[in-house]
């Protein structure tokens, strides 16, 4: 039996193998496996963009008839149940895997346990639980989204050491650096969806694609938050809607029309005293499939995410400049009169970026 340390090299590179595929195996999770005999490893996968086939069955395919008496490693429970495709549970038990070491259960009712248990019934050692607080954490998106209904939400703020994002005269071009730009970039490819407010939409006429070399076939589904359907129709979103999927959520009474021969999907949302009803929004874009939001503004959608408890990371870029309290604060209004009833976040790493610090926080 291998050691503990063993199994958690070989997990380490099924979870970086998994993340691969994050932002465009959605509605389906991104899973790393491993497939390893006599220390020599015979087949590597992750989900496949528009999540098949599952890693499981590209590591498998590598290893061809090497993998009988192997042990696979895997980020989440193999599945149990048919769908598009057949389980993957059935397929190492056809391939003689011989002992199955995964990091998390799926919470996913048509498999949660029944995967583990398919693979014992065919004599499989099973080992759960090895690098399990990192592969929830890297799976948090699918989870969220069947257990809550509702994609994990990333938040990004970019500003100053003051928490300004722009001078008293509206210039903000630029705040962060190059480097942190170009990594904003990267974190878009990671998401299913990057998510903005109609004030962002109209001051910036975003594009929300990524323009990262290597990585321009990676774009989310580009999504604007607008209550009123104000977003004009020939704004650069609107332009690039047959290329690139965008989605505008807008309350009941907004009046559709000018966007009736337009490629952008429309979606009819709930209102809220202070706009669109958030959970409604969210739980809509999760029964679309999306697991994985990324939310990059404006100041009053990230106040509102945040009253609203629904931010679960929180990506902070600190550029080392000071603008001024007359500058335009990062954040609007948030009616918080109490320490004790202001959104926490606990610290999970930092990094500098060419003298900016990113930091990302998760919610406490």
């Amino acid at each position: 039996m291998p050691s503990r340390s063993i199994d958690e090299r070989w997990m380490r590179l099924a979870l970086a193998l998994g993340a691969r595929g994050l932002g465009r195996v959605w509605p389906n999770p991104s899973v790393g496996c491993v497939i390893v005999k006599d220390g020599i490893v015979l087949g590597r996968g992750w989900t496949q963009p528009t999540g098949r086939p599952h890693g499981e069955v590209v590591a498998l395919a590598q290893a061809g008839v090497a993998a009988r008496g192997a042990t696979a490693y895997v980020t989440l429970e193999p599945c149990a149940h048919h769908g598009k495709t057949p389980p993957c549970s059935q397929a190492l038990i056809n391939a003689g895997i011989k002992r199955v070491v995964c990091a998390t259960q799926d919470p996913d009712e048509r498999v949660s346990g029944k995967g583990f248990q398919m693979l014992r019934d065919a004599g499989i050692t099973v080992d759960i639980g090895c690098l399990k607080d990192q592969a929830n954490a890297a799976h948090i998106g699918f989870f969220m989204r069947i257990t809550n209904g509702r994609p994990m939400v990333t938040l990004k703020l970019a500003n100053s050491i003051d928490g300004r994002i722009a001078t008293r005269t509206g210039e903000s071009r630029w705040i962060s650096n190059a480097q942190s730009r170009a990594y904003v970039h990267m974190l878009r490819a990671t998401h299913d969806g990057v998510m903005v407010g109609r004030g962002t939409s109209l001051a910036d006429n975003p594009d929300l694609r990524v323009r990262t070399v290597g990585l321009g076939d990676r774009n989310p589904v580009r999504i604007v938050l607008d209550s009123n359907l104000k977003t004009p129709t020939d704004s650069r979103l609107s332009q690039t809607a047959n290329d690139t999927p965008v989605w505008l959520c807008h309350g009941k009474n907004a009046d559709t029309a000018a966007w009736a021969d337009n490629a952008a999907s429309l979606i009819k949302c709930n209102y809220a005293p202070q706009g669109l009803d958030l959970y409604d929004v969210l739980k809509q874009l999760g029964q679309r499939g999306l697991t994985r939001i990324f939310c990059e503004g404006g100041g009053t959608l990230a106040a509102a995410l945040l009253r609203a408890n629904l931010v679960d990371q929180l990506i902070t870029f600190q550029a080392g400049v000071a603008i001024g309290g007359d500058g335009t604060a990062s954040l609007a209004s948030m009616g918080v009169e109490k320490l004790s009833d202001a959104p926490r976040f606990a610290l999970q790493s930092m990094q500098n970026f060419d003298g900016d610090v990113m930091a990302t926080w998760s919610r406490s």
